[in-house]
Formats: C-alpha cells, sequence, structure tokens
C-alpha cells in the first residue's frame, strides 16, 4: 500500500471482472481489496508490503527497505543516515540513497541534516499529541463507514490480517505483529470506501505506522482489532464507536508510555 492504485481491471482475472458489475462504490472496493490483497500476498521477510511483480526502481528498494527498518526500530531515532555509508551498505549508489532520504523526510520519518546525511526522527511528545489527535478524527470516521459499507470480500481480508496478527502476538513476533496491527486499520481505511480518505491518508501513512507501533502489549492490542472486527462484521455502528474510542483512549496511553520507557533506558545508558 505504499504507492497509487494501478488501474483497474488489470489485476482482475476473468471470474472477477464479471463480478466487477454493481454500484460504483462496490466496484471500487472490491478493486482495492484485491489490489491490496495480490500485494501483501506476493511480498515475504523485508519485501514487506511491496509492489506485487514486476521491476521496483532502486530508489524505491532502497526507501522500503529504510522505512521498514525505521518502522520496526531497527534503526533507531536518533540514528545517522549517511549517503556514502548507506549505499555501501545496500551495495547501490548515493542516488538512490539521497532519492530515498528526500522520500522519507516527505513521510516524516527522518530528520535532514546539512550536506549529505540525516537522522532518523525522534518524535517529541508534542508530535504524538498532534499524531494521536488527528488519528482520533480520521478512524473515528474510517471505522463508522467501513461498519456501513463492508462487503464479504472485505471482511474477509480483514479476518485474514487480524489472524496473522493474533498468531504472532501469541508467538511474541513482535514486528510481525505491529506489522499486521497497522495492516488492520490500513484495510478498514479500504472498506470505508472513500477515495478521498484514502487520499488523505496516504501522506500520512508512514507516520501512523509508526505510532500504531509504540506499544509493547501485542495481545492487548489484537484483542481490542478482534473486538472490532466482530462488530465490524455485525455492522453495529454505536458499538464500533465505543470500541474505537477505547482503543483510540488506549493508543494514547501505550505510546507515551513506551515513549517515556524508551526516553528512562536512554537516560541510564
Amino acid at each position: 500500500m505504499h504507492r497509487d492504485l494501478p488501474d483497474a481491471k488489470c489485476l482482475l482475472s476473468g471470474d472477477e471482472v464479471r463480478a466487477w458489475e454493481g454500484p460504483p462504490r462496490l466496484r471500487r472496493v472490491h478493486f482495492m481489496l484485491r489490489w491490496y490483497a495480490k500485494i501483501r500476498n506476493s511480498s515475504a521477510g523485508s519485501d514487506h508490503m511491496a509492489e506485487a511483480g514486476g521491476f521496483e526502481p532502486e530508489s524505491e528498494r532502497v526507501t522500503r527497505r529504510l522505512r521498514e527498518e525505521i518502522l520496526d526500530g531497527v534503526r533507531v531515532p536518533g540514528d545517522r543516515l549517511v549517503e556514502r555509508e548507506l549505499a555501501d551498505e545496500l551495495g547501490v549508489s548515493r542516488v538512490p540513497v539521497r532519492e530515498a532520504l528526500r522520500a522519507l523526510v516527505t513521510e516524516g520519518l527522518v530528520t535532514p541534516r546539512p550536506r549529505s546525511w540525516a537522522v532518523v526522527r525522534e518524535f517529541t511528545a508534542s508530535d504524538i499529541a498532534d499524531l494521536n489527535e488527528v488519528r482520533a478524527a480520521f478512524e473515528s470516521l474510517t471505522f463508522r463507514l467501513a461498519t456501513q459499507r463492508r462487503t464479504r470480500d472485505g471482511l474477509k481480508r480483514l479476518r485474514g490480517v487480524l489472524d496473522d496478527e493474533l498468531m504472532a502476538a501469541r508467538a511474541g513476533d513482535a514486528v510481525r505483529a505491529r506489522r499486521a496491527a497497522a495492516d488492520f486499520h490500513e484495510v478498514v481505511t479500504l472498506l470505508a470506501a472513500n477515495e478521498l480518505l484514502v487520499e488523505l491518508e496516504r501522506p500520512l501513512r508512514s507516520r501512523m505506522r509508526w505510532l500504531l507501533g509504540q506499544h509493547g502489549d501485542l495481545m492487548a492490542v489484537a484483542e481490542q482489532h478482534e473486538g472490532l472486527y466482530a462488530a465490524i462484521a455485525d455492522r453495529d455502528v454505536a458499538r464500533v464507536e465505543r470500541l474505537v474510542a477505547e482503543h483510540l483512549a488506549a493508543g494514547r496511553r501505550t505510546a507515551m508510555a513506551h515513549r517515556q520507557g524508551h526516553s528512562d533506558a536512554a537516560t541510564r545508558t
């Protein structure tokens, strides 16, 4: 989901093209979910969420690699990102590294420094508060629309992501569980069937995925998502609104606690 949607029928099979008949909004939802599934299912390991098949430009590959390392905590806030060093490490020229760093600055994950280096962004308490305010407004609408407009195929996709999250949480696989948790929210955005919401979410996606990864209780988040899934499946708008409010409040508490824990650890070292 790191790229714009491609032209519609190019990714559909014969049966899916025949299923294309129907209300325009449902056609868009069906296509976006099929596109998302093809991307997600085609990826593995460090290629998580990479574009399905075809050629991937070097700069996009480097951007994806660095983005995932930042979101997964491999590169931590304050880490230096020097063009020459990254080019040697990744086995590429400095040009795609430079383009990748520019892209990550735009996404809000990297802070530029003079000349040819940058650092992984350190989100302040104010940054986190801003993100939580935007998330609250966005997700309150997104989950409500998804509950009203969800489709059978959409529920199937959401269930698959939720099952991945639950399995990873039970196994203690933090990276996989947090990735799946963020994927859950992105699939809900697709279920809302509002193209403008998808466009508005896109430039914030990396920062939101970072925010959604700021928790330590993997099972608690997965269980919250399981409750939200059940309410969406039941088309119970009132229950979804209540659960979203609880989910957002828990997210605010855990994000600040997670940040405080990292700050305390940094102080001790």
